[in-house]
């Protein structure tokens, strides 16, 4: 079955929002992916909001899919409330339950109780679609399968949830934390929230000497920016930032390294190959297919300048062997830091 796109999902996951703010609930939802995010986010809103403070008591009951079984979902969900109109029973982490203990509530999913929100969390996986329990939880319930953003969509993200929240971010700021974390959306919305509470009121631009102060990650040494001078073919910088690795080798780890260099040349590779097939395109579709900010395409078109098509595709094999090399592919014993150097000086020479 084809991968459900990451704007399914936030259409999918908005509309599910705006039906629990609207009080609309359903006696079942299941909630999976590979995504957690979304997945927490939704059963954290019904948690704090289906019921009030008074209710939970007698009527709010959270298990844990290791801990519990399906008789005990069951008859937890077949109570009636306790003075209140609904009861809510969440089961997190359900992806331990085992695929026989979801066959054995088919009973209840055939016929859930409407006084009872029943919510169903799996995290990194999904309920097998072609099993009876899915299709009637399809049918009587509310489903969300979650995905991870691929690494093009994380600065389109980031804008949008600061746009919600009434801030903005700097192109480069954005690059510098979609290298240094990935398409982990909880790790980037808790550095993006704890940035958001110290900026000022008059100034809601999050900016790189924001990142470098209160993440850690130097504005001037950091992934993107080794990425962005080998680009351009800047020995100078490159090798600057190459032995700044070499002595925080920690905080530097090669794996993420060669992962950001991987997808700044595939851009370039993708920049050669949208610009053979179009020459007329115009920029700012160029930059919507490359996945970065406008601000950036400069650097793109400039590194395609500098290395032909032939040559991106020799670097991407390069990558991948000095990735291999990196996990100890004939190579025992050498340092990650000579690894890169050597790597860098066959990229730009």
């Amino acid at each position: 079955m084809a991968k459900v796109g990451s704007k399914e999902v936030i259409i999918k996951y908005e509309q599910i929002l705006d039906d629990l703010k609207k009080k609309t609930y359903s006696p079942v939802y299941l909630f999976m992916g590979e995504e957690p995010y979304y997945v927490d986010k939704l059963s954290e809103y019904i948690a704090d909001n289906v019921l009030d403070e008074s209710e939970k008591a007698f009527n709010q009951l959270i298990l844990y899919g290791k801990d519990t079984d399906a008789r005990s979902i069951i008859y937890a969900a077949s109570r009636s409330p306790m003075m209140a109109s609904h009861q809510l029973v969440i089961v997190k982490e359900a992806q331990n339950l085992g695929s026989d203990e979801i066959e054995n509530m088919e009973s209840y999913f055939t016929s859930p109780l409407a006084t009872t929100i029943l919510v169903l969390c799996f995290k990194n996986k999904t309920l097998d679609k072609r099993t009876k329990a899915y299709k009637l939880i399809e049918k009587k319930g509310v489903i969300l399968e979650t995905a991870k953003l691929y690494d093009n969509e994380i600065v389109t993200w980031t804008t949008n949830y600061l746009r919600k929240k009434g801030a903005t971010i700097s192109p480069s700021a954005t690059a510098i934390l979609a290298d240094h974390i990935g398409a982990d959306l909880s790790r980037i919305v808790n550095e993006l929230d704890k940035l958001l509470i110290l900026l000022p009121e008059n100034n809601r631009t999050i900016t790189d000497e924001h990142i470098e102060k209160n993440i850690g990650i130097s504005k001037e040494y950091n992934m993107f920016a080794l990425g962005t001078a080998v680009l351009a073919k800047n020995v100078l910088t490159a090798n600057r930032i190459i032995n700044y690795y070499a002595k925080n080798p920690n905080n530097n780890p090669m794996v993420v390294i060669m992962s950001s260099l991987f997808s700044q040349f595939l851009r370039v590779l993708k920049y050669h190959v949208i610009k053979r097939n179009n020459k007329s395109i115009q920029n700012k579709d160029i930059a919507v297919q490359l996945g970065v900010s406008p601000f950036f395409l400069k650097d793109y078109e400039s590194a395609a300048a500098k290395y032909s098509i032939l040559k991106v595709v020799q670097i991407i094999e390069l990558l991948r062997e000095y990735d291999m090399k990196s996990k100890g592919w004939n190579s025992p014993g050498v340092p990650d830091s000579e690894l890169l150097k050597e790597l860098i000086f066959k990229i730009m020479h």
